[in-house]
């Protein structure tokens, strides 16, 4: 699996796109905005957007996924308190930032510790609670997609509707510094990192 990145919409919100190199199909891992511009990607790349998966489902995750199911087909994945999001301005603080956006009913339900078979590849789900009710993030091998839980040397907002710093530490402690040193890590905002430079420098942990 090759992981590709996109910075995309108002709040320049990481887009990846997991491919699967040998089967030349991907994954598209949130969706902040510009669905043609992510399908521009994937043709260059000679890859078919099979799936989309969701970390959490604040606007800036979001606000490009009814067009991108319309365009693609592709099956939606969300974690299992995710929908409730899709459907209320408030909780996906589209209000907060005064942005429409078109519910979509995910085709897939994920729960915790589940493990997404993609082709062989196996990408297993991790809850992590804290910036959202609803905020996963996504292990695939060393390579972990963190959404708006942890950042290089930062960590996601938690003053927002659900949001919960104990919650979210205890996340990043308890699911995420578990993991071996060298996984990388690939957040919802900013630079990539890794688990170990995230242990030695991150203020927060």
């Amino acid at each position: 699996m090759k992981i590709h990145s996109l910075v995309l919409g108002p709040l320049q919100t990481n887009c990846y796109i997991w491919e699967d190199e040998e089967n030349k199909s991907a994954i598209v891992i949130d969706v902040p905005s510009d669905a043609v511009n992510i399908m521009a990607h994937c043709a260059k790349l000679g890859v078919k957007i099979t799936d989309i998966i969701l970390t959490h489902s604040h606007f800036d995750h979001i606000l490009g996924l009814k067009e991108l199911k319309d365009l693609t087909g592709a099956t939606i994945s969300v974690f299992e308190k995710t929908e409730q999001f899709l459907n209320d301005r408030n909780l996906n603080l589209c209000n907060f930032a005064d942005v429409e956006f078109t519910p979509v009913k995910p085709d897939k339900i994920l729960q915790d510790n589940d493990i997404i078979d993609f082709n062989g590849n196996e990408i297993k789900v991790i809850y992590t609670p804290g910036h959202t009710d609803d905020s996963i993030c996504l292990l695939c091998g060393d390579t972990l997609i963190s959404g708006d839980t942890l950042f290089s040397k930062g960590i996601g907002r938690y003053d927002f509707a659900t949001g919960d710093l104990t919650k979210e530490l205890n996340s990043i402690r308890e699911r995420l510094l578990v993991l071996p040193d060298e996984t990388k890590v690939y957040p919802g905002h900013g630079p990539s990192t890794t688990i170990g430079e995230e242990k030695r420098e991150n203020p927060y942990i």
